[in-house]
C-alpha cells in the first residue's frame, strides 16, 4: 500500500543521512515529487522512478527489493485474497508457475474443465527482476510480431487466404502418457485429449494441453514453418505482459553434445536480437535471464533438420527439462529419435493431414485472373480441378472435364499424379507461384503426362520452375528504372544451386557470408589466399617504392616482396585457418586493455610467438634475396653477392621479428569474439565487419610501420658491430616503415579477417570462377526481396529446404562430367 511505500522511503532517506532535497537532487528528481511519495499524496509511484531513488539512496539489494515491492504493490494484492483473484499458494515452492513450469499456465481467465485457476508467478508483487524482464519481454515481443507479420506478408500467406491446414492426433507410440501430459497426480487416470484443429484454433488447442508440450509432424512441404509462424502471431495477440514470449527457433542448429539447451537458446536469442545481449539483472545477459526465469516459450522448428547422431542425445537434453515448448519434424526423424530413446516427456503430438480438393477447388481459382470473355467465374485452373474432381469421385471439385484444347491424355492418370503432388501447401504455393502469378503459363500442362510421367518428375518441374518464376522479367521493372535488377533465371538457378550445394557441404541450414569459402578445398582456399596477397603486396610496393627509387630497381624488390608475403601468410593461414576446416569468424575490437580474460591473453601471446616466426622468416628471406640482388646489379661476383644476402638478411630479419611480433600480440589482445550478436540481418553484420578491419587497418598499418622502423634502428645500432658498416639513411627508414606498414595490414586483414576472407572468395574468386555474381550482397539481399530466402539473424536460408535439396542436385548434375559418346 502506499503508506507502506512512505514509511519505508522516509526510514531508508534518514538511514541515509539525507534530506528530501539531497535526494531529489542526486536522483533527478523534483522536490515535491520526493515530498507526495513520502506523505502518501503519490499514491501510483513509477517503477522507473523507484529505481532511481534507490540508485540515489545506495540500497543493498534487499532494501531495494523491499522498496520497489512496496511501491508495486496494491489494495487487494496483499496475500493474494483481493479482487484481481486467487493466490497462488499451490504453485512449486521454487516460485516456478507449476503444470510443469509454464510460466503462462492457466490463470483465472482460464477456460479449461482440467485447469486450476492460478495466477503466473511473475503477476505477483513484489520483485524487481520480475518488473524489468516483464519490460524486456514485451519489447521483445513486439520485435518477434514484427519479424514473422513481414515473414507471412513475404509468403504471400494472406493472397487471397491461408491454405486450411489440418491435424489429427499422432500414432500413440509418438505422444506420452496422458497422464504426464496432463499433470494428474499419481493414481489419476483421465483418457486423451481432443486436440484435432485447423491453423487458427493452434493456439486454442495449445492451450488444452497442461503440460504446455506439443509435437507438430508432416512431411516435407506440409506447413509445419507456416503452423509455427500462425502460432507464434496468435499466441502474441492473446499474451498478458507477464506470460512467456513464443519465439521460433530452428533447432537444426543445435548441438546437444557442445551446448546445454538453455545455454543455445540465449545464444540464439542475442543473435536475432542483439539488445538481448546486454548484462541482465540476474545472469549473463538479458536473454539468459529471460530463458532462466521461463519467460520464453521456445517454437521448435525442423527438429528433423538435425544431424541424424544428434537426435537421440537432443531429445534426451529436452527431456532433462520441463520448459514448455512445441517442436516441429517430419514424422520418420522424430519417429527414429524415439525408437532410440523415449518419446518427449508430457509431449502430446499431432500429424498434418493432407490437403483435400476441397480445399484446392477453394483456393486455386482465387489466385489467378478471370477468364477474359465468357464465363467470368471460370479460371484457368477449372479443367485441372475438374480432372481432379473425378479422380476424388463424387464431392470433388468439379464435374466438367477438361477441354481437348492440349490433345488426348490419360485422364486417370494425369489426375492420380497431379492429386498426389497438390497435398501439401508447399507444392501447391509453387503452383500458384509457376501458373497463377506468371502471365501465359497454363496449369493444363500439368496434366500432360508425355512430359511428366510420374508424381515426382511433377515435383520436380514446380521445383525447377519457382526459381524462373520468380525471377522473370517484370515489365514494370526495367534495367535503371527501379531498385530490382533483371537477372537471367538460368544464372540465377546456377547461383543459387551453388550456395545451396554449399549449405550440403557444410551440413547447415544457415548461409552465413564469412563462410561462402569454406566449401572450397583446404588446399584451394590456402592458394588463392596467398596468391591474392603476394599480388596485392607486390603492387603496393611497387606503387609506394616507386616514389623513392626507380621504378627498374623497385619491380625486382616488388617481385620479391610478394613472393615471400603470399608464402609466408599461405603457411600462417594454413596452420591458424584451414588446416583446421573452419572459417574466420567475425569479430571486434575492445580498446580497453583491462579485464582481459585468460583465453585472450592466450591468443594474444600465441599470436605474438606466430608474428616473432613469420617476421624472422620474412624478413630474413626478404633481406637474403634483395642483398643478393644488388650484390650481382653492382657486379661484385658470387661470393659476395653472397655474403650482402646474408647481411641484408641478419638486419631486415631483426628489423621485421621485433615488428611482426608485438604487432601481432596487439591484434590478438584487442580484438574480441563477435559471434554475430552485434548484426539484425546478414547485410548490417557485413558493413559493422568491414568498419573493424578499416579501424584495424588505421590503427595497425602505422603502428606497424612505426615498430619496423625501430626494429631497423636497433639492428643499425648493433648489427655493425658484427657485420661491419651498414649503408642506411633515414630515407630508407621511411620508405620500409610506409610500406611494411601498409603491406602486412592487407596481408593480415585479407588473410585472418572475416571481411577480408569475404573479399577474397566471395567478392574475387567465386565471381572469377562463375559461381556467384559479381554482386554478391545485392544478388542474395534481391532473392531475399524475392521470396528464394528468408533471413533468420544475421544468416540467410533457404525458404523451403527442399528447394535447397532440388537446387543442390542440380548445380551437381550440371558439374558431373559427362561420358562421351560412343561412336556408331
Amino acid at each position: 500500500m502506499a503508506s507502506e511505500f512512505s514509511a519505508l522511503l522516509r526510514r531508508l532517506r534518514r538511514d541515509a543521512g539525507m534530506t528530501q532535497e539531497t535526494l531529489a537532487e542526486r536522483a533527478g528528481v523534483g522536490v515535491r515529487t520526493i515530498r507526495g511519495l513520502e506523505t502518501g499524496e503519490r499514491a501510483d509511484p513509477r517503477v522507473t522512478t523507484v529505481r532511481l531513488l534507490a540508485d540515489a539512496l545506495g540500497l543493498s539489494p534487499e532494501d531495494r527489493e523491499e522498496l520497489l515491492a512496496a511501491a508495486v504493490r496494491r489494495p487487494g494484492h496483499a496475500d493474494g485474497d483481493g479482487a484481481d483473484g486467487p493466490s497462488n499458494k499451490g504453485a512449486p515452492p521454487d516460485g516456478s508457475a507449476g503444470h510443469g513450469d509454464r510460466p503462462d499456465g492457466p490463470t483465472e481467465h482460464d477456460h479449461r474443465p482440467d485447469a486450476r485457476p492460478v495466477r503466473p508467478v511473475a503477476e505477483r508483487p513484489g520483485s524487481v527482476l520480475q518488473e524489468a524482464l516483464a519490460d524486456v519481454g514485451e519489447q521483445l515481443a513486439q520485435a518477434v510480431a514484427a519479424r514473422w507479420q513481414r515473414e507471412e506478408e513475404h509468403r504471400q500467406v494472406h493472397d487471397p487466404y491461408p491454405l486450411p491446414l489440418r491435424w489429427q492426433p499422432a500414432p500413440e507410440e509418438l505422444t506420452d502418457h496422458w497422464a504426464n501430459i496432463r499433470r494428474l497426480p499419481a493414481g489419476v487416470r483421465h483418457g486423451p485429449l481432443e486436440l484435432s484443429g485447423r491453423l487458427d484454433e493452434i493456439v486454442g488447442v495449445y492451450g488444452r494441453i497442461p503440460s504446455g508440450r506439443l509435437v507438430v509432424l508432416g512431411r516435407p512441404g506440409s506447413g509445419k514453418t507456416i503452423l509455427a509462424v500462425r502460432f507464434v502471431l496468435d499466441h502474441l495477440k492473446s499474451r498478458a505482459r507477464t506470460h512467456a514470449v513464443p519465439v521460433i527457433f530452428s533447432i537444426g542448429s543445435w548441438d546437444p553434445t557442445a551446448i546445454t539447451f538453455r545455454d543455445w537458446l540465449a545464444r540464439q536469442l542475442t543473435r536475432d536480437h542483439p539488445g538481448l545481449a546486454a548484462p541482465g539483472p540476474a545472469g549473463p545477459s538479458l536473454a539468459a535471464a529471460l530463458v532462466e526465469s521461463g519467460r520464453v516459450l521456445p517454437v521448435l522448428d525442423g527438429f528433423d533438420e538435425i544431424a541424424g547422431g544428434l537426435r537421440r542425445p537432443a531429445l534426451e537434453a529436452l527431456n532433462a527439462t520441463t520448459l514448455p515448448l512445441v517442436l516441429t519434424s517430419r514424422p520418420s526423424e522424430y519417429a527414429a529419435a524415439v525408437a532410440e530413446t523415449d518419446v518427449l516427456t508430457s509431449a502430446a503430438a499431432v500429424s498434418l493431414i493432407d490437403l483435400t480438393l476441397g480445399d484446392l477447388a477453394d483456393y486455386l481459382p482465387r489466385t489467378t485472373r478471370k477468364a477474359r470473355g465468357g464465363d467470368p467465374a471460370r479460371t484457368a485452373w477449372d479443367p485441372v480441378l475438374s480432372e481432379l474432381g473425378e479422380q476424388g469421385g463424387p464431392g470433388g471439385p468439379g464435374e466438367q472435364r477438361g477441354s481437348g484444347e492440349h490433345g488426348e491424355r490419360p485422364h486417370s492418370r494425369a489426375g492420380a499424379n497431379l492429386a498426389a503432388v497438390l497435398t501439401t501447401p508447399l507444392m501447391v504455393t509453387l503452383a500458384r507461384a509457376v501458373y497463377s502469378d506468371t502471365p501465359g503459363h497454363d496449369p493444363v500442362s500439368l496434366l500432360d503426362t508425355r512430359r511428366f510421367g510420374s508424381p515426382e518428375e511433377l515435383e520436380e518441374h514446380l521445383l525447377d520452375n519457382f526459381v524462373a518464376t520468380v525471377y522473370r522479367p517484370r515489365p514494370e521493372h526495367h534495367p535503371g528504372s527501379g531498385p530490382r535488377r533483371d537477372v537471367d533465371p538460368e544464372r540465377a538457378r546456377y547461383w543459387l544451386g551453388y550456395l545451396a550445394h554449399h549449405l550440403t557441404r557444410l551440413d547447415t541450414p544457415n548461409l552465413e557470408w564469412w563462410r561462402l569459402g569454406s566449401g572450397l578445398r583446404r588446399s584451394t582456399r590456402t592458394l588463392v589466399t596467398a596468391l591474392l596477397i603476394a599480388l596485392t603486396t607486390g603492387l603496393v610496393d611497387c606503387g609506394v617504392g616507386s616514389l623513392f627509387d626507380s621504378l627498374g630497381f623497385q619491380i625486382p624488390d616488388a617481385l620479391a616482396v610478394g613472393t615471400i608475403a603470399g608464402l609466408m601468410f599461405g603457411v600462417t593461414y594454413w596452420f591458424m585457418v584451414a588446416a583446421k576446416d573452419t572459417a574466420v569468424a567475425p569479430s571486434g575490437v575492445r580498446m580497453k586493455m583491462g579485464g582481459r580474460d585468460g583465453k585472450a591473453v592466450r591468443r594474444a601471446v600465441r599470436q605474438l610467438v606466430i608474428g616473432l616466426v613469420v617476421g624472422l622468416v620474412f624478413g630474413f628471406g626478404y633481406g637474403f634475396i634483395r642483398g643478393v640482388h644488388d650484390g650481382f646489379a653492382l657486379h661484385l661476383g658470387p661470393s659476395m653477392a653472397l655474403r650482402a644476402g646474408l647481411y641484408d638478411g641478419m638486419v631486415y630479419g631483426l628489423a621485421f621479428t621485433l615488428a611482426a611480433g608485438p604487432a601481432f600480440g596487439l591484434l590478438g589482445l584487442l580484438e574480441t569474439p563477435l559471434d554475430i550478436r552485434s548484426a539484425i540481418n546478414p547485410v548490417s553484420l557485413l558493413r559493422g565487419n568491414c568498419r573493424t578491419v578499416t579501424a584495424q587497418l588505421l590503427v595497425w598499418a602505422p603502428t606497424f610501420g612505426l615498430l619496423v622502423g625501430f626494429g631497423a634502428g636497433v639492428a643499425i645500432r648493433f648489427l655493425p658491430a658484427l657485420l661491419g658498416p651498414i649503408a642506411w639513411n633515414t630515407v630508407s627508414s621511411i620508405k620500409m616503415g610506409l610500406i611494411s606498414g601498409l603491406c602486412g595490414a592487407l596481408s593480415y586483414s585479407l588473410s585472418l579477417t572475416a571481411w577480408g576472407q569475404w573479399v577474397v572468395f566471395s567478392r574475387i574468386w567465386l565471381p572469377l570462377t562463375g559461381r556467384l555474381p559479381w554482386s554478391v550482397v545485392g544478388f542474395l539481399e534481391d532473392a531475399y526481396e524475392r521470396g528464394v530466402l528468408r533471413q533468420a539473424g544475421a544468416v540467410y536460408q533457404f525458404r523451403h529446404a527442399r528447394l535447397q535439396d532440388h537446387l543442390a542436385r542440380t548445380y551437381r548434375a550440371s558439374r558431373a562430367p559427362r561420358r562421351p559418346e560412343r561412336g556408331r
